[in-house]
């Protein structure tokens, strides 16, 4: 079963062929970062006039890729949300255009469901039940993965998520855009010698405004004395530890030896290193997904539209051309 998948939510055009959800014969990004580096993050009128331009020429690239033709494909998944609603309504007119053309079924995705199922394609002996621990620009969530398409948020951020953070922290510090990276590089170079804070719930939520703000306090106490690279050590130290503090004890409290990271942030060197030291002592197995699959891509969702499809989460588009964008799109809320 052949599925092209389609995943514009942000400023990433990606399309991508994959086999029966595991198995990528292609995956092609089309990445606006250098355009909407100079505005310091991503602008949204712009990143849908970008996917506009880009999409036909992205999946032309994808089908050659795989050296298969629209005659091969079995049906077509798409990001439908969260994310930027004019980026989403690209994607989402693009896939529902191809399926009524095509006369093939149509499977809306959650984002966030495509991160995790990223990790069903870079370790293919995974299946459920696992814990999550999804970390994006836009999501910190710990996610119980009771099936393929069965999800429970079992903590969350109450104000930033952890990439907003990132991106917050290198803002303050003028390291520019996009600000994971770029933290992360400076913080190979220092010592979390720096003193921040680390918010605790009694439950698995996080918050990440104090740390943030402890941040900028810093710099705006010590000015030009401030190590910019023992400071984003510090910082980056502080945040891996308190992802991965409240997802042991969430595994602890469940019950569940198994866990996967997902998102963006996912690809944080600091944060695979400790979640693994982490599982390895608690005697849990820790997955993660090959960096090309941590930033959105289609792969991803194709992956996550397999189980969708064979779980019957799939539409006859000419009987539901009311398929839209859903930009506030909860995990395992239904359409």
């Amino acid at each position: 079963m052949k599925c092209v998948g389609i995943e514009t939510s942000c400023d990433e055009t990606s399309v991508s062929v994959v086999e029966d959800g595991r198995v990528v014969l292609s995956n092609i990004v089309s990445s606006q970062i250098d355009i909407h580096k100079k505005f310091g993050g991503v602008v949204p009128e712009i990143a849908s006039r970008h996917h506009v331009s880009n999409i036909a020429y992205v999946v032309d690239d994808a089908l050659n890729t795989a050296n298969i033709s629209f005659d091969d494909i079995d049906y077509i998944g798409v990001t439908c949300g969260p994310g930027l609603v004019g980026a989403l309504l690209v994607g989402i007119s693009y896939a529902k255009s191809l399926a009524y053309s095509l006369n093939k079924e149509i499977v809306p995705v959650h984002h966030i469901e495509g991160h995790i199922a990223a990790n069903y394609i870079s370790n293919p002996d995974l299946k459920p039940p696992f814990m999550a621990l999804v970390v994006s620009g836009g999501h910190s969530h710990i996610v119980h993965v009771k099936d393929y398409t069965k999800f429970e948020i079992i903590g969350k951020t109450r104000d930033d998520a952890v990439g907003e953070a990132f991106d917050k922290v290198a803002r303050t510090l003028n390291l520019g855009y996009p600000g994971g990276p770029l933290v992360s590089e400076e913080a190979d170079k220092g010592q979390a010698l720096y003193s921040l804070p680390k918010t605790k719930f009694d439950n698995y939520d996080f918050s990440f405004s104090g740390i943030k703000t402890a941040v900028i306090n810093l710099v705006n106490k010590e000015k030009e004395n401030i190590n910019i690279q023992n400071l984003c050590a510090s910082f980056e130290n502080a945040v891996c530890e308190i992802l991965v503090e409240n997802t042991i004890r969430a595994m602890q409290d469940y019950n569940i030896g198994t866990v996967v990271l997902a998102g963006g942030v996912s690809a944080n060197k600091k944060l695979r290193k400790l979640i693994e030291i982490e599982s390895k002592r608690n005697g849990y197995t820790a997955y993660m997904p090959e960096l090309k699959y941590c930033t959105d891509n289609a792969a991803m969702i194709a992956s996550a539209a397999y189980f969708n499809y064979i779980n019957e989460r799939r539409y006859n588009i000419k009987e539901r051309l009311d398929l839209n964008a859903y930009p506030s799109f909860k995990l395992g809320e239904k359409m």
